[in-house]
């Protein structure tokens, strides 16, 4: 499978006065899964759509490898939209054989191709029951299958884990990762956030069409970290709640949870600690994606 960089630089959308995207610019590299969050209206449906050439843009740029997108390109991008499309009175095995086969494969290969991802999903006992027949989780992942049949460069999915129970969300994380692994740029939405922080390597924050903050995830974590440590230690770190420059957040025994004024203070902490007694860990917190996410569309 060939690889691309996808890029969008100054995207710009509106609707008659209402400005809906504003100078969106963000980069979705091969092997690499990008989290794409924001709240209801914040415009990553219409990021997605310009993006597959569904809608035009005002203003702005998408390349691939540096180069403006075409029609061909496109066609070897994967879909999945937040609405199901696929046809309700088909089976399942057919569904995605025929999609397969849209893309040029031959019949004995797609339905190789098609049984294969079926089955890794989850769906290899359904493959002849009909999508109605399925429960929406199970549409979900057909759906999933739909859009990766063809072994896109670039997968974008709208709400990939929308109505997935925690084991079919597993499932479905170790397929994308397994086609990143393989060199595919993979775009992703999705309002659950613990999901996004455990899956994306890099992270794209989207409010009032605005992009508030984007990068990889560690480097985000760090960049919003706000001088909170954690304690463990084998005496009583009660002597942290009169040390100055300390706010005490939790504290049990040994253990204590604390905000610094600066990172001179955790030195000097940590310092006494090891004075005091015997250190079992001192390591900084970083904020959960929630927290940033809270912080940087406030």
């Amino acid at each position: 499978m060939t690889t691309g960089k996808l890029q969008l630089s100054g995207i710009t959308k509106s609707y008659g006065s209402r400005l809906v995207l504003d100078d969106v610019s963000f980069t979705v590299t091969p092997g690499r899964l990008t989290g794409f969050v924001g709240g209801n209206g914040a415009g990553k449906t219409t990021t997605m759509r310009i993006v597959l050439g569904l809608l035009s843009s005002d203003g702005g740029n998408v390349e691939l490898d540096g180069a403006p997108l075409s029609a061909e390109d496109r066609r070897r991008f994967g879909y999945m939209p937040e609405e199901r499309g696929l046809y309700p009175k088909m089976k399942v095995l057919e569904q995605i054989v025929y999609l397969a086969r849209l893309h040029g494969f031959d019949k004995q290969k797609a339905t190789e191709r098609a049984t294969d991802l079926l089955t890794e999903l989850g769906l290899g006992e359904r493959l002849n029951d009909t999508i109605e027949s399925l429960s929406l989780g199970n549409q979900q992942r057909a759906q999933i299958a739909a859009s990766l049949v063809h072994d896109p460069k670039v997968l974008i999915l709208d709400e990939p884990f929308s109505g997935l129970d925690p084991l079919a969300v597993d499932v479905v994380a170790g397929v994308l990762q397994a086609s990143a692994a393989k060199g595919a740029s993979i775009l992703f939405s999705s309002h659950q956030l613990d999901v996004v922080e455990r899956l994306c390597d890099d992270l794209v924050i989207l409010a009032g069409g605005v992009i508030r903050a984007s990068g990889s995830r560690e480097g985000l974590r760090s960049q919003h970290a706000n001088n909170r440590y954690e304690l463990v230690s084998t005496g009583d770190a009660g002597w942290l709640r009169t040390e100055p420059g300390v706010t005490v957040v939790d504290f049990e025994g040994g253990y204590a949870l604390f905000d610094a004024d600066e990172p001179e203070t955790a030195q000097r902490v940590l310092k006494s600690a090891v004075q005091r007694g015997d250190v079992a860990s001192f390591t900084p917190k970083h904020p959960s994606l929630a927290q940033i996410f809270k912080e940087v569309i406030q």
